[in-house]
């Protein structure tokens, strides 16, 4: 009872979890006991007809359902060769590049202290591979280990740094890249890392401004990557895009693979529309569906013995979510019997999509029983959100909910502060917040660089473990969501940069500036999340840490996601 929903133990023929039904790709696993439960097969045909019809707009989301560092490969080598040329650098000696560059400074990716944390952290991992002066990695334990994508960059970071030379005024020179020696790395991880390695020289000359040095470097970036390779590849290939687009804003200039500055994909649109990808990654990853079990954990916790039960969701989407706590008070029916549940979703567009989201909520609760209201607040800015637009009840038990719904106004904090202030006079009794848990927002080009090729790494090591090479939707979600995200956050600056996340070191001090308390999350969410994970065949891959009383998930030991949930004091 302590590991389930509240009341799992009364749930009886309204189902649990195990019996979510199959058209919102639910269904039960008698192999995992009574309270187990899985995800994402359809099985229509054992529906009932008239729940089929009462449900079958639901039934559209479908998720609810021993190598040496080749010196002689004469690419990489005249890559080199040329860019030392062009560069000025001489054994090591970063040289006069003109007058017009005297007296400027500009960070590069050699004397950074955060590419430094990263190759260092390669060490740490897991004791399994350690690295000395010629970077030689042993493996006994297990000889067919690969590197994970995030570990190639951690290794070509070091690889990097050891590689660089003397520095005069702060800037640095590749000193002999090839010099060092390399033992233990199969042939396709040492071309991964000559790949990235090649991907970092090029980020730290648009660091330098030295736009024509990196651009020859990106041609060969060109030739090695590709959107259809192995996670590296891929990863490369999308950075070098973003980074020759960074070169264009900044010289104005078009080059023959000129992206045109295309804009940004409608992020939120996509979500809350009943996309295919979408639904399809919802179904794959395991990260979405641990916060929402784990925060709707939380809630039904919260409003265990609430009549009147308000929802307000600050980036409702597709709803899926809702569907879970839906489930859960109808199975408390007999015992506390539910007035109304209301669900208000705060939005400033796409008002069609979401009174769609809001039928199939109501055509769901109705299924189950359960008494139901959907409302919508539309404002045009979040600075014009008042209290007044709500329709509130003195009696019933306020919730807020905030999956992913500040990172959009990061740029714009004066409005993360009026939901607040909003909140607050409402007085929910718990707030649940999930966020990227990762520090994009940095005003610094390379020190953005390395954070956003991490976090994309190890989310690519990901998509390539649960989704197949030639997967449509794994195309559509790299080219498009992540694709775009990353061309945003790499070259865009100022107000052009939308794309924006923060650790949840930093969301903790801003609610905590407000007057919000962390509450801990309980066993029966961890218990969910963990029990989540167990349902997905990549679950092992994934990580469940704790930051205070946040809960973090990760992938193979790089968080993703951030859980917390607060209280008003």
């Amino acid at each position: 009872k302590a590991g389930g929903f509240y009341g799992v133990e009364d749930w009886g023929e309204t189902g649990g979890i195990g019996s979510l039904p199959s058209d919102y790709g639910f269904y039960g696993d008698a192999s995992m006991g009574a309270s187990g439960f899985s995800f994402f097969k359809q099985d229509h045909h054992q529906q009932q007809q008239q729940q089929q019809q009462e449900q079958q707009s639901f039934i559209e989301y479908g998720l609810l359902n021993g190598v040496s560092f080749n010196a002689q490969s004469p690419l990489i080598q005249a890559c080199f060769d040329e860019i030392a040329e062009l560069g000025g650098i001489n054994n090591g000696v970063y040289e006069d590049i003109g007058e017009a560059k005297k007296g400027k400074q500009y960070p590069g990716l050699s004397s950074l202290g955060l590419l430094n944390n990263y190759g260092n952290g390669f060490k740490r991992l897991n004791g399994e591979r350690k690295t000395e002066d010629d970077i030689t990695v042993s493996d006994t334990q297990d000889e067919e280990r690969k590197l994970s994508t995030e570990e190639v960059m951690r290794v070509a970071g070091e690889m990097f740094l050891k590689s660089c030379g003397q520095t005069i005024d702060g800037i640095s020179g590749i000193d002999h890249p090839f010099s060092l020696s390399f033992s233990g790395f199969s042939d396709r991880e040492t071309r991964d890392i000559e790949l990235a390695v090649l991907l970092l020289a090029a980020a730290e000359k648009v660091g330098y401004q030295q736009y024509e040095s990196a651009s020859r470097l990106l041609k060969q970036c060109d030739y090695m990557s590709s959107k259809t390779g192995n996670p590296v590849q891929r990863v490369v290939y999308y950075f070098s895009e973003a980074l020759r687009e960074k070169i264009e804003r900044e010289t104005g200039r078009s080059s023959s693979k000129s992206l045109k500055w295309k804009p940004l994909c409608n992020f939120d649109t996509n979500m809350i529309a009943l996309n295919p990808t979408v639904l399809a990654c919802h179904g794959a990853f395991p990260f979405g569906q641990v916060s929402q079990f784990a925060g709707i954990q939380a809630i039904v916790e919260n409003v265990a013995e609430a009549n009147k039960v308000h929802i307000i969701d600050l980036a409702i989407k597709n709803g899926i979510q809702w569907t879970i706590l839906i489930q859960a008070l109808a199975s408390r029916q007999h015992e506390y019997r539910l007035e109304l549940l209301k669900i208000t979703a705060v939005a400033t567009g796409s008002k069609d999509l979401i009174d769609g989201t809001g039928k199939r909520l109501s055509s769901f609760a109705q299924s189950l029983g359960v008494p139901f209201a959907f409302k919508v607040v539309m404002v045009s800015d979040m600075l014009d959100l008042k209290e007044d637009f709500f329709e509130l009840d003195a009696e019933e038990t306020i919730v807020a909910y905030a999956a992913f719904a500040f990172r959009s106004m990061l740029a714009t904090p004066n409005r993360i502060e009026n939901i607040m202030k909003v909140l607050r006079v409402m007085n929910p009794c718990l707030m649940v917040v999930t966020e990227v848990e990762a520090n994009h927002n940095s005003p610094i080009f390379v020190n953005r660089f390395i954070e956003v090729l991490f976090y994309s790494s190890a989310y690519f090591d990901c998509i390539a473990t649960c989704m197949e090479q030639d997967s449509k939707n794994r195309e559509i979600l790299e080219s498009v969501f992540f694709g775009d995200g990353i061309r945003n956050m790499v070259a865009a600056e100022g107000t052009d940069r939308k794309v924006r996340n923060v650790k949840f070191d930093v969301w903790r001090a801003f609610f905590v500036r407000y007057g919000m308390e962390e509450a801990e999350l309980s066993m029966s969410s961890k218990y969910q999340a963990d029990l989540i994970l167990k349902t997905f065949a990549c679950g092992t891959c994934c990580t469940l840490d704790m930051n205070g009383k946040c809960l973090l998930v990760g992938w193979k030991g790089t968080p993703m996601h951030s859980i917390s949930v607060w209280k008003f004091l």
